[in-house]
């Protein structure tokens, strides 16, 4: 046999032997085991939490000198991005996996950008095959359908990563009712200048369009103000995740020296206490008497009624095709080809998770080439509740809902368009320059997530 054919035949084996190893360590999960239970085979076949974790095993050969570097990025890459820990816990357990993580996990699979070529060169099983994909896909979307049921949406539509806004959530009337009461009252503030409302009014979008809101003598806080509408669909409340509920959330800025300046609810019960009326009218709800627990209460269950349902889009995803214009439509569609709905996923179309600001590109140093600001303590997001260095630049996730109503944009309020928001979050969060016809259509497909509140379209009124 000559030398030629020798090769030729030791290279048939070589990639024979390759196939048959191929079949054997990347074959898709039984057909039998739950779906929670496929998936999470999938993710452990595929190595997804060597880059996507805090404490990951690294393969022998990731000291040496060029793999360190290569692999040493991948890792630090990955775990920006997503924590798969908490979410193969979830499939693990049986419990409700996170909606972003199950938007995340859907699209990286069904797009191929997850493993890495890199990777599954060298990790074969790692390697996603059409059978793993379906199977994990089948997965997600049964996860989804199991924990985060959409009967209001079409059929079409009720696998999505994002729902309609219902027409109400569960609140209580005679409680709301005062918590509306308070959330205009300045009587929360030490000097009886500043209310909920102030910040957050309802008239403009549940903001108040300003980049720092201002608070008693004059002062400007660090972060602008989010809406207030559609805040009950949030895992967690303030950019920073420090109020783990409408009420807790409520009982902060009455107490912030900078925002209502108040040194205790104490002095916020005293005047209050001074109006027989409402006293009379607030203990027949609450016979416990004012006190910061209770007015808190009140607040939140008022905020508890501030969903905004009816939009064009909620229309559209319960089945009805002509609420968007085409533009819109492509829009939408858009706006999951480059990820959005990744993280804006869920009924309020963020608030879901915590992301940092500047994934792909450095975010911080562009704004202050830009705008000369430096960092402020502001920026430091979860960080600053945590003190976890993975958490620093990491905010909560704003939601979408009525995004064209409230303006400026970031947790900096330093965008002041839909335009320019969007091309940034495509070139920092997702690594694109995204087309200015693709732009266009994206802020069309926002503009038509303005809802209603009271059965009326909200307007803002800086805008008139």
């Amino acid at each position: 046999m000559k030398k030629s054919s020798k090769i030729l035949l030791a290279v048939v084996v070589v990639i024979a032997v390759l196939a048959v190893i191929y079949r054997a360590v990347n074959i898709a999960p039984p057909a039998e085991l739950a779906g929670n239970e496929q998936l999470l085979r999938i993710l452990e076949d595929g190595g997804c939490a060597e880059c996507h974790s805090a404490d990951p095993k690294l393969p022998f050969y990731a000291g040496w000198p060029v793999a360190k570097s290569l692999i040493g990025k991948h890792i630090e890459d990955g775990y920006a991005v997503f924590d798969i820990v908490p979410f193969e816990d979830a499939l693990r357990n049986g419990t409700a996996p996170s909606e972003v993580d199950l938007a995340k996990v859907e699209r990286s699979l069904s797009d191929g950008s997850m493993p890495l070529a890199q990777y599954y060169l060298i990790h074969w099983g790692s390697s996603v095959t059409r059978a793993k994909e379906a199977a994990a896909i089948a997965a997600v979307k049964g996860l989804r359908a199991e924990f985060y049921p959409n009967p209001l949406a079409a059929p079409e539509f009720v696998a999505e990563p994002v729902r309609p806004v219902p027409d109400s959530v569960s609140y209580d009337a005679a409680k709301a009712a005062l918590g509306d009461l308070l959330y205009h009252d300045t009587r929360l503030s030490a000097d009886g200048t500043v209310s909920c409302a102030t910040c957050h009014d309802l008239a403009t979008g549940g903001v108040d369009n300003k980049r720092y809101s201002e608070g008693i003598g004059g002062q400007f806080g660090g972060v602008n103000a989010p809406t207030v509408y559609n805040s009950c669909f949030n895992f967690v409340q303030f950019w920073d995740g420090r109020a783990a509920t409408l009420a807790e959330q409520a009982g902060g800025p009455p107490l912030n020296p900078v925002e209502m300046g108040c040194k205790s609810f104490d002095e916020i019960v005293a005047r209050l206490a001074k109006d027989k009326a409402f006293v009379k009218k607030f203990n027949a709800v609450y016979p416990e008497g004012l006190s910061q627990e209770t007015i808190t209460d009140a607040i939140a269950e008022f905020e508890k009624t501030l969903v905004t349902p009816n939009s064009p889009f909620d229309r559209y995803l319960k089945g009805d095709k002509d609420a968007l214009t085409a533009a819109q439509a492509e829009g939408y569609a858009l706006f999951k080809e480059y990820n959005c709905a990744t993280c804006h996923a869920g009924v309020n179309m963020g608030g879901l998770s915590y992301e940092l600001m500047g994934q792909r590109d450095n975010y911080f140093e562009d704004r202050d080439l830009t705008l000369k600001s430096g960092l402020t303590d502001g920026d430091n997001g979860r960080w600053a509740q945590t003190g976890v260095e993975r958490d620093r630049y990491r905010f909560k996730t704003p939601g979408l809902r009525n995004v064209a109503l409230t303006w400026p944009y970031y947790h900096d309020g330093s965008v002041a368009t839909l335009d320019e928001a969007v091309t940034k979050m495509a070139r920092f969060q997702v690594g694109k320059e995204i087309p200015e016809e693709d732009c266009g259509k994206v802020v069309s497909f926002l503009e038509a997530l303005t809802g209603q509140y009271g059965g009326k379209t909200l307007t803002n009124a800086n805008n008139e």
